[in-house]
């Protein structure tokens, strides 16, 4: 059985998030089984980019400080961070409040901006990474992601949080080298195996819910998981969402691959009843996977059945974030025609669908649509 603990949290008032996050420890058996004296630990938060809290991309600087508190007291030695996917560490630090709790605590800043290769003979999609200095130079990881939409993997959560442990650009280079989106999966599974965190703590207080990662809407969900298992705490974040676990590839990967479970027969709920966190509403997608869109098919196929994305001209500002962000040569979405006067454009047959673009866009500019044929084959149902 792999525990998932629900702790109900009303708000990001220091006091209340505190005494929620020592009271979700505390049901796992407590801060000394996630670290001893004087051990090096990294806080690897999520921070896609540098927006102010209230919009929910990133962990909440209050849960941040709560965990980094109870950490402390057990005598750990922290550093925290993240590699965004735009902007600097430094900067996203203080954009999202982090490095004022960070300075408040006497928390360094780890080393996000280089990194080094190493090997992973166990892994099974991918054997070599090339991880940040901060993860490498740690004695062990707790991982604080965020809960929210995703339009590549339709959530992310405690297994993608991980991603962040590449810095930089290296992270848009595995969209490249692995398009599919199960092999993707199976490559963060494997990322998540070698790093393995003790422990992971998701900040559910206000999530996003639509176009995430970073253009969905807030949505009060007042809710922390505490898991040690990535998987099962990722389930549980999909049943909160109303969405099959089944559906999340991260979660099939997994479990396939040993890195946990999905099945709610194999997953022990404590602390509050998580019926009371349950949102129908929740807007994330539902939308079974076709079985034409699936792996091995043609390209032609599966360019015609896969959602693509696309630019809002009435809220794009032509920033070029899309175009720095698309991590495929020549370009899937540029100039193509040279007037920036204009929103940038998309050449679909050079699109892999990866919504970098989607994913990083300031403005919300960038949706995400089902094709034409698909919704005539009504293959989304």
């Amino acid at each position: 059985m792999s525990d998932v603990a629900i702790i109900s949290c009303g708000s990001y008032e220091n006091t209340e998030v505190l005494a929620a996050v020592e009271r979700g420890i505390s049901l796992l058996g407590g801060a000394s089984n996630f670290t001893q004296p004087n051990e090096k630990i990294l806080l690897k938060l999520n921070w896609l980019t540098g927006d102010p809290p209230e919009k929910c991309v990133t962990t909440h600087p209050a849960v941040f400080r709560a965990v980094s508190i109870v950490l402390q007291k057990a005598g750990a030695q922290l550093y925290y961070g993240d590699s965004p996917g735009f902007q600097s560490p430094d900067t996203v630090a203080k954009k999202t409040g982090c490095a004022e709790v960070a300075e408040e605590l006497g928390i360094p800043l780890g080393d996000f901006r280089a990194g080094s290769d190493i090997s992973f003979p166990g892994g099974r999609q991918n054997k070599r990474f090339t991880l940040a200095n901060a993860v490498l130079e740690s004695d062990g990881v707790i991982s604080l992601p965020k809960m929210k939409t995703h339009a590549f993997q339709r959530v992310t959560g405690a297994v993608k949080n991980q991603f962040g442990c590449v810095p930089g650009a290296l992270k848009g280079e595995f969209h490249v080298k692995v398009p599919d989106a199960y092999d993707f999966a199976k490559m963060l599974v494997d990322l998540n195996s070698f790093v393995h965190p003790r422990l992971y703590i998701m900040d559910g207080i206000l999530a996003m819910e639509g176009n995430g990662p970073r253009g969905g809407d807030p949505k009060q969900m007042k809710v922390l998981l505490f898991s040690t298992d990535p998987i099962a705490l990722d389930a549980t974040m999909c049943r909160i969402m109303n969405l099959d676990p089944a559906l999340v590839l991260t979660n099939r990967a997994g479990e396939e691959m040993g890195a946990g479970t999905y099945h709610a027969e194999n997953i022990r709920l404590l602390g509050d009843p998580i019926e009371q966190f349950i949102a129908n509403d929740y807007n994330v997608n539902r939308n079974p996977e076709p079985e034409s869109s699936k792996r091995l098919q043609p390209k032609f196929i599966k360019q015609a059945l896969t959602p693509r994305p696309y630019i809002v001209a009435q809220r794009c500002v032509k920033c070029g974030i899309c175009v720095k962000m698309c991590p495929v040569t020549p370009k899937a979405v540029d100039w193509h025609d040279g007037n920036k006067s204009n929103p940038p454009g998309y050449q679909y047959d050079r699109c892999i669908r990866c919504y970098c673009c989607q994913e990083l866009c300031p403005e919300r500019a960038i949706q995400v649509k089902v094709p034409f044929l698909r919704r005539v084959l009504d293959l989304n149902k």
